[in-house]
Protein backbone atom coordinates (compact mmCIF):
# COMPACT_ATOMS: atom_id res chain seq x y z
CA UNK A 1 0.00 0.00 0.00
CA UNK A 2 1.71 3.38 -1.55
CA UNK A 3 1.28 6.49 0.33
CA UNK A 4 -0.15 9.44 -1.66
CA UNK A 5 1.59 12.32 -2.04
CA UNK A 6 0.38 15.77 -2.01
CA UNK A 7 2.04 18.75 -3.10
CA UNK A 8 1.25 22.25 -2.90
CA UNK A 9 -0.61 24.17 -5.69
CA UNK A 10 1.13 25.17 -8.63
CA UNK A 11 1.72 29.13 -9.72
CA UNK A 12 -1.17 27.96 -12.83
CA UNK A 13 -3.29 26.24 -10.30
CA UNK A 14 -4.00 30.18 -8.58
CA UNK A 15 -4.16 32.28 -11.33
CA UNK A 16 -6.65 29.77 -12.61
CA UNK A 17 -8.98 31.15 -9.24
CA UNK A 18 -8.24 34.73 -10.35
CA UNK A 19 -9.13 34.34 -13.65
CA UNK A 20 -12.38 32.45 -13.17
CA UNK A 21 -13.56 35.41 -10.79
CA UNK A 22 -12.31 37.73 -13.26
CA UNK A 23 -14.24 36.04 -15.79
CA UNK A 24 -17.43 36.15 -12.96
CA UNK A 25 -17.28 39.61 -12.72
CA UNK A 26 -14.70 41.95 -13.48
CA UNK A 27 -15.65 44.84 -11.03
CA UNK A 28 -15.45 42.47 -8.12
CA UNK A 29 -11.35 42.40 -8.19
CA UNK A 30 -9.29 45.32 -7.47
CA UNK A 31 -6.50 43.22 -7.46
CA UNK A 32 -4.86 40.22 -7.85
CA UNK A 33 -1.65 39.30 -5.52
CA UNK A 34 0.59 36.49 -5.92
CA UNK A 35 3.37 36.07 -3.50
CA UNK A 36 5.06 33.12 -2.29
CA UNK A 37 2.48 30.79 -3.97
CA UNK A 38 -0.03 32.68 -2.53
CA UNK A 39 -3.18 34.31 -4.12
CA UNK A 40 -4.72 36.86 -2.39
CA UNK A 41 -7.85 38.51 -4.47
CA UNK A 42 -8.71 42.60 -2.90
CA UNK A 43 -12.46 42.97 -3.32
CA UNK A 44 -14.15 45.96 -3.53
CA UNK A 45 -16.44 46.25 0.21
CA UNK A 46 -19.87 45.91 -2.13
CA UNK A 47 -19.03 42.65 -3.49
CA UNK A 48 -17.47 40.77 -0.40
CA UNK A 49 -20.61 38.81 0.41
CA UNK A 50 -21.30 37.98 -3.71
CA UNK A 51 -17.63 36.86 -4.13
CA UNK A 52 -17.65 34.84 -1.16
CA UNK A 53 -20.66 32.68 -1.95
CA UNK A 54 -19.34 32.84 -5.68
CA UNK A 55 -16.35 31.24 -4.32
CA UNK A 56 -18.53 28.20 -2.04
CA UNK A 57 -21.06 27.74 -4.99
CA UNK A 58 -18.88 27.86 -8.10
CA UNK A 59 -18.17 24.29 -9.32
CA UNK A 60 -14.70 25.29 -10.62
CA UNK A 61 -13.75 26.85 -7.25
CA UNK A 62 -15.44 24.96 -4.11
CA UNK A 63 -14.17 27.14 -1.48
CA UNK A 64 -15.84 25.17 1.06
CA UNK A 65 -13.96 25.92 4.18
CA UNK A 66 -13.62 29.21 5.83
CA UNK A 67 -10.29 28.35 7.99
CA UNK A 68 -9.48 32.03 9.06
CA UNK A 69 -10.61 34.96 9.31
CA UNK A 70 -8.33 38.19 10.42
CA UNK A 71 -7.29 41.66 10.46
CA UNK A 72 -4.82 44.38 10.08
CA UNK A 73 -4.45 48.14 10.72
CA UNK A 74 -2.27 49.88 8.77
CA UNK A 75 -2.19 52.98 10.73
CA UNK A 76 -2.08 56.08 10.00
CA UNK A 77 -1.76 54.89 5.96
CA UNK A 78 -5.55 55.07 4.59
CA UNK A 79 -7.32 52.78 4.08
CA UNK A 80 -6.67 51.59 7.36
CA UNK A 81 -7.72 48.18 7.86
CA UNK A 82 -6.98 44.98 5.33
CA UNK A 83 -9.86 42.29 6.39
CA UNK A 84 -8.47 38.77 5.43
CA UNK A 85 -10.93 35.88 4.36
CA UNK A 86 -8.42 32.34 4.24
CA UNK A 87 -10.27 30.23 2.12
CA UNK A 88 -10.12 26.23 1.37
CA UNK A 89 -10.93 23.71 -1.28
CA UNK A 90 -10.67 20.60 -0.13
CA UNK A 91 -11.76 18.81 -3.06
CA UNK A 92 -9.41 20.54 -5.18
CA UNK A 93 -6.71 21.24 -2.55
CA UNK A 94 -6.60 24.83 -2.92
CA UNK A 95 -6.71 27.90 -0.74
CA UNK A 96 -6.90 32.10 -1.42
CA UNK A 97 -7.44 34.76 0.52
CA UNK A 98 -10.38 37.45 -0.12
CA UNK A 99 -9.02 40.83 1.36
CA UNK A 100 -11.14 43.82 1.76
CA UNK A 101 -9.79 47.43 2.62
CA UNK A 102 -11.39 49.49 5.09
CA UNK A 103 -11.03 53.54 5.81
CA UNK A 104 -10.73 54.39 9.05
CA UNK A 105 -13.82 56.40 9.37
CA UNK A 106 -15.77 53.58 8.14
CA UNK A 107 -15.22 50.10 8.80
CA UNK A 108 -18.28 48.71 7.89
CA UNK A 109 -18.41 45.37 5.68
CA UNK A 110 -21.07 42.29 5.33
CA UNK A 111 -20.89 39.69 7.45
CA UNK A 112 -19.78 36.30 5.88
CA UNK A 113 -22.04 34.46 8.26
CA UNK A 114 -24.51 33.46 6.13
CA UNK A 115 -22.20 31.95 3.72
CA UNK A 116 -20.13 30.16 6.29
CA UNK A 117 -21.59 30.07 9.63
CA UNK A 118 -17.97 29.34 11.30
CA UNK A 119 -17.35 33.16 10.35
CA UNK A 120 -19.24 33.90 13.54
CA UNK A 121 -17.04 33.97 15.96
CA UNK A 122 -13.73 35.10 13.71
CA UNK A 123 -16.25 38.13 12.85
CA UNK A 124 -17.04 38.49 17.11
CA UNK A 125 -13.03 38.06 17.70
CA UNK A 126 -12.38 40.81 14.84
CA UNK A 127 -15.02 43.44 16.09
CA UNK A 128 -13.76 43.20 19.53
CA UNK A 129 -10.32 43.48 19.25
CA UNK A 130 -10.35 46.41 16.05
CA UNK A 131 -13.99 47.65 16.00
CA UNK A 132 -14.61 46.32 12.64
CA UNK A 133 -18.50 46.23 12.18
CA UNK A 134 -20.40 43.19 10.17
CA UNK A 135 -23.43 44.57 8.72
CA UNK A 136 -26.04 41.28 9.37
CA UNK A 137 -24.18 39.99 11.78
CA UNK A 138 -26.86 37.52 13.90
CA UNK A 139 -24.94 38.11 16.89
CA UNK A 140 -22.09 40.77 16.84
CA UNK A 141 -21.14 41.05 20.87
CA UNK A 142 -17.72 41.64 22.61
CA UNK A 143 -16.55 37.92 22.46
CA UNK A 144 -12.98 38.45 24.93
CA UNK A 145 -13.36 41.26 26.53
CA UNK A 146 -15.64 42.49 29.11
CA UNK A 147 -19.00 44.32 27.50
CA UNK A 148 -18.06 47.56 29.53
CA UNK A 149 -14.44 47.84 27.93
CA UNK A 150 -13.68 50.76 26.18
CA UNK A 151 -11.89 50.67 23.05
CA UNK A 152 -9.94 48.18 20.61
CA UNK A 153 -7.22 46.90 21.87
CA UNK A 154 -5.66 45.87 18.81
CA UNK A 155 -5.89 49.21 17.04
CA UNK A 156 -2.41 50.72 16.59
CA UNK A 157 -3.76 54.15 17.90
CA UNK A 158 -5.21 51.96 21.42
CA UNK A 159 -2.80 53.24 24.06
CA UNK A 160 0.02 50.94 25.11
CA UNK A 161 -0.21 50.78 28.69
CA UNK A 162 -4.17 50.29 28.55
CA UNK A 163 -6.06 51.25 31.26
CA UNK A 164 -4.85 51.44 34.57
CA UNK A 165 -7.91 50.48 36.88
CA UNK A 166 -8.08 47.17 37.97
CA UNK A 167 -11.19 46.11 38.56
CA UNK A 168 -12.03 45.03 42.66
CA UNK A 169 -12.46 40.50 42.69
CA UNK A 170 -13.44 40.76 45.67
CA UNK A 171 -12.91 37.61 47.72
CA UNK A 172 -12.56 35.36 44.89
CA UNK A 173 -8.61 35.68 44.93
CA UNK A 174 -8.05 35.78 48.71
CA UNK A 175 -6.84 32.84 50.30
CA UNK A 176 -8.24 31.54 52.75
CA UNK A 177 -6.77 30.43 56.30
CA UNK A 178 -7.31 26.91 57.48
CA UNK A 179 -6.83 26.24 61.09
Amino acid sequence: MGLEIVTEPSGQKTSVVAESFRSWKQEAVAEVIEFRGETTIVVPREFLRVAAEYCRADAKLQFNLLSDATCVDRYPVEPRFELNYHLVSIPRRDRVRLQVKLTGADPIVDSLVPVWPGANWLEREIFDLFGIRFNGHPDLRRILLPEDWEGYPLRRDFPVPGFRDVPDTGDVFKKSRIL
